[in-house]
């Protein structure tokens, strides 16, 4: 049925071949399995397209096999990977830390477009899971002072490895919230867990089933964490400076009228590429 030499266009038949009894959307099936050749390959589409008829080496072409059949298994095509693209970089990824979405890329350029200059800021991200976002922003400013926090070591860990490839002056420390962290910030960002127990039912089976429950789920509709930092933000904010969080798209009016409590500060409600409320902006007054 396949080429015996393994091209490109044969891994990508036998791939949708395996696939179709679980992902029966073609358009969805070819989509990870040209994820997935991209990926290893380090290529874009357009080299991939222009490359069908390549031998696949053999490492790289069991490689493929046991990244499809992890996906037959359940898992998202990233962790199959080992790695996802964010904003621009490919991060590693394992079910020890949430796999980062085009949402949270968004509000790392909108902390990047509000802070154009590489002068040094000193820079909080609470709950850094990969690293994604501490390790961009150090990335495209280099002379920012970086510090990414996380109550999971196993987190921790694979933010180490990230830092290293792209950012290693970033600085990670255990911590749940502010608790261990020390100092004041120009900037703090954070993705915290903002998903209720509630809304299992509609969420991705992979979601559910491979992302860590630590940093998806909160109590109170998922909105704990939010009270919990709200509670210490401005020990921790400079004057002037601002924190930037993501949010659930049905949180938005909640989380606006909870940082508004605080003194002299404004806060901005944002809304995602898809119109969806999905981040806030709590600026303090000099």
């Amino acid at each position: 049925m396949f080429d015996e030499q393994w091209t490109i266009q044969a891994v990508r038949e036998w791939g949708d071949w395996q696939l179709e009894p679980y992902i029966h959307d073609q358009e969805e099936r070819m989509a990870q399995i040209d994820y997935l050749l991209t990926g290893m390959m380090d290529w874009n589409y357009a080299q991939l397209g222009n490359n069908l008829n390549t031998v696949l080496e053999d490492e790289k072409r069991l490689r493929f096999m046991v990244a499809v059949r992890a996906i037959k298994g359940g898992q998202p095509v990233q962790y199959a990977l080992g790695h996802a693209a964010f904003y621009g970089r490919e991060f590693q990824v394992d079910r020890r830390v949430l796999i980062p979405r085009q949402e949270t890329e968004e509000l790392v350029e909108w902390v990047l477009k509000d802070h154009p200059s590489n002068d040094k800021q000193r820079v909080l991200d609470i709950g850094t899971g990969s690293g994604a976002i501490a390790v961009s922003l150090n990335a495209e400013r280099t002379n920012w002072d970086v510090t990414g926090t996380d109550i999971s070591t196993d987190a921790l860990a694979v933010a180490k490895e990230n830092a290293q490839l792209y950012a290693p002056t970033v600085q990670l420390v255990q911590s749940d919230l502010f608790t261990d962290v020390t100092g004041t910030f120009d900037i703090i960002v954070a993705n915290p867990p903002y998903i209720s127990r509630g809304e299992q039912s509609v969420m991705d089976e992979s979601v559910v089933m491979f992302e860590p429950d630590v940093a998806l789920y909160a109590d109170d509709d998922g909105l704990a964490l939010y009270k919990k930092m709200a509670t210490d933000l401005l020990a921790f904010l400079k004057p002037g400076g601002a924190a930037y969080f993501e949010i659930g798209y049905q949180q938005g009016g909640k989380l606006v009228d909870l940082f508004g409590t605080l003194p002299q500060v404004t806060v901005t409600l944002h809304q995602d590429l898809s119109g969806h409320d999905r981040m806030i902006k709590v600026l303090r007054e000099m």
